[in-house]
């Protein structure tokens, strides 16, 4: 007899590799040595797996039997993908922590170079919500163009991530936004210390500033 089964996943979540099936009395004898069984039950899992127990023990004493629920075997194959997950989190905190760091380095340079142009801003009569506003409002340029970027790269390397995701799609939007919120958040916060000291620049100071 020959049929085609549909796809069982017996080695991962994500893809079902390629199998046949072969009728048990064509197998040789060493080939029977290992056997899973999937019950399906709506009795406690502790009850199912002492009758389990009992009739394999009535057929042979000898033979040991290893049960575990569904949870935990799906828990088994997402082990890998989890610390991969967890791995690539790490390292995701760490280049936005160095992000911000990097962003608050930048923004404090240029409000230092641009401290007699804000001194003569603030003489003129800017009030110090227009200077903060005047370095935020750049520092969210430089964002801006950024996570634009970033996200063409992410659609794009979407494809090569499909292996490491598990009941997520390719492209979430929610998880998308939530990753541009958090960038654009820390950003913003990392920007506004310099755009707080560049408001309260001293005019006379910053004229004789070189």
């Amino acid at each position: 007899m020959i049929g085609i089964a549909g796809d069982v996943k017996n080695g991962g979540l994500i893809y079902a590799d390629p199998e046949y099936y072969v009728p048990r009395r064509h197998l040789p004898q060493d080939a029977t040595a290992r056997t899973a069984v999937v019950i399906r039950s709506a009795l406690a899992p502790q009850l199912v797996s002492n009758w389990v127990r009992s009739v394999v023990g009535g057929l042979d004493a000898t033979l040991p039997v290893q049960i575990e629920s569904m949870d935990q075997r799906i828990g088994g194959l997402l082990a890998k993908p989890r610390f991969v997950a967890v791995l690539l989190g790490i390292f995701a905190a760490m280049a936005l922590l160095l992000a911000a760091v990097g962003l608050y380095g930048v923004t404090a340079f240029l409000v230092t170079q641009r401290t007699q142009e804000i001194g003569v801003r603030i003489a003129l009569g800017a009030t110090p919500q227009a200077i903060e506003r005047l370095v935020v409002g750049g520092a969210a340029i430089w964002v801006g163009v950024g996570a634009a970027a970033g996200l063409g790269l992410a659609l794009g390397s979407a494809r090569v991530l499909h292996g490491l995701l598990y009941r997520v799609p390719e492209r979430d939007p929610l998880a998308l936004g939530a990753s541009l919120g958090l960038l654009a958040l820390v950003a913003l916060v990392a920007a506004f210390v310099p755009a707080r000291r560049a408001a309260r620049v001293d005019p006379l100071a910053a004229l004789r500033h070189e």
